[in-house]
């Protein structure tokens, strides 16, 4: 037996291809099925099954079992708007040599299931999904709020049931927990591991009390973004095959047009490039590792979205990690540079800095107004003194919160913080883009609390 993994690092997860060398199981595919079909090559793809149904992407399963026939399998407990094998715990399924076994582990999701491979009688990896994740679980609280304290009760017990069936050198191969926010808390860093592994290290099974390890768990959960409110619902619905095709290229004069008219226009390029020479109106996310958590958490979910990129090749990487969370429509696409692009008209900047820049200015007199754009958790452990605090997705609607002098912006890494700068200026502020890793903050000279005890902060035009 032998497991392929199939890595999406831009959203934390992974697909895998268990196989005994002629046929095989797809766990949790992504939707961009072409990346499983190249992986599998002449294995033949005899079942396609789902951990749970997924809050951070839209699944391929759905196409991927219909395009190879392969039966597919679902929770017969959720009920979705297409025809599936529904499964239960204790199913068992044939794969070539290979059976497979079902195994409820509620806790992440209500209906939540693993799957455990076997050959020749011997167990041999373990797929956790959501539930056990290397060196902690699945969180719990995307459900709702309501229901976050019964699931994290059920994680706990979930992951205990596991450590009691599955022995130590069994493979365990979660889903999440690569950067993932479905993760509860940091995971272990591994990238691989076994149940032996998981029994000495695992958050579950560390903490001996069913209450503490709940207190623990909801107490640090952090936010996640928005788009996860629409991804069950799409993959419940059915999701309609993956469409990669390129998008419609349009010319400078239409997207002056779109951007005329209030419309999302992405440029991919990078924050510092961005800075130096952009068009006004237009919107920075930068293409890596982060582009669709972010871009989803910020855009407003339905809005007609139009990229801007240097190459189709650019466009194309944007438009497959767009897929995957179901940002599947777009206005169209921009390709070249951006002065000819801009037709003429001057091309708006504004300044890149430093902690250690930001440090000058405070000690030459200035009173810069300081904007810190993370998220609340994060923001609990230290803050810049006399700082603002306004979460990056909350931006838009309190931007009329601030003043319109220079406005110093920054994150953890620049990234989040060049989102923000390109959103203040689109809405006629002056933003000061501190490119600079947040942990060098007060080795530049900023002066920065780290007590949890923090003071109410009001975003007004006083830093």
């Amino acid at each position: 037996m032998e497991v392929l993994t199939i890595e999406t690092p831009e959203l934390g997860d992974r697909s895998y291809i268990a196989h005994d060398g002629r046929s095989a199981i797809v766990i949790d595919p992504q939707r961009d099925i072409d990346r499983v079909m190249a992986a599998s090559g002449s294995l033949a793809i005899t079942h396609v099954a789902e951990t749970h149904i997924h809050n951070d992407y839209v699944s391929g399963g759905l196409e991927l079992a219909a395009r190879t026939g392969a039966v597919y399998l679902v929770s017969g407990a959720d009920s979705p708007a297409f025809e599936r094998t529904p499964v239960y715990d204790g199913d068992t399924f044939e794969v070539g040599t290979l059976t497979v076994r079902a195994i409820a582990t509620p806790g992440h999701t209500h209906h939540h299931l693993s799957y455990l491979v076997s050959q020749d009688g011997q167990p041999k990896a373990l797929f956790t999904g959501g539930s056990l994740l290397y060196g902690t679980v699945g969180r719990t609280d995307l459900a709702g709020k309501e229901s976050a304290e019964e699931l994290t009760r059920k994680q706990y017990r979930s992951v205990r049931k596991l450590a009691a069936l599955i022995p130590d050198e069994v493979e365990i191969w979660p889903t999440h927990g690569f950067g993932s926010f479905c993760s509860s808390a940091r995971s272990s860093g591994a990238m691989h591991g076994s149940m032996g592994d998981e029994r000495r290290s695992n958050l579950a099974l560390r903490i001996q009390s069913e209450d503490d390890f709940v207190s623990q768990l909801l107490s640090g959960l952090t936010a996640y973004p928005r788009y996860y409110a629409h991804m069950s619902a799409l993959n419940l619905g059915g999701p309609p095959p993956v469409d990669l095709r390129p998008p419609e290229t349009i010319d400078g004069a239409r997207l002056r047009e779109l951007l005329a008219g209030g419309g999302w226009v992405v440029d991919l390029s990078s924050r510092r490039a961005y800075a130096r020479g952009h068009i006004p109106g237009t919107v920075s996310v930068e293409l890596g590792k982060s582009f669709a958590t972010y871009l989803g958490w910020v855009l407003p979910w339905g809005t007609p979205l139009t990229l801007l990129g240097d190459s189709p090749e650019e466009v194309a990487e944007a438009r497959r990690q767009l897929v995957r969370i179901g940002i599947d429509q777009l206005a169209g696409a921009a390709i070249g540079k951006r002065e000819e692009l801009a037709g003429g008209e001057p091309l708006a900047s504004y300044e890149v800095a430093d902690f250690a820049a930001l440090s000058d200015a405070k000690a030459k007199g200035e009173n810069p107004f300081v904007l810190d754009v993370r998220r609340d958790d994060e923001r609990a452990e230290g803050w810049i003194d006399g700082s603002v605090h306004i979460p990056l997705p909350d931006l838009v609607a309190r931007v009329d919160e601030l003043p319109d002098d220079r406005l110093w912006v920054h994150c953890a890494s620049g990234f989040r913080a060049s989102i923000a700068a390109s959103l203040l200026a689109r809405n006629g502020k002056t933003p000061v883009l501190i490119d600079d890793i947040w942990a060098d903050a007060a080795k530049a000279g900023v002066t920065v609390t780290t007590s949890r005890q923090q003071p109410e902060l009001v975003a007004t035009g006083e830093s």
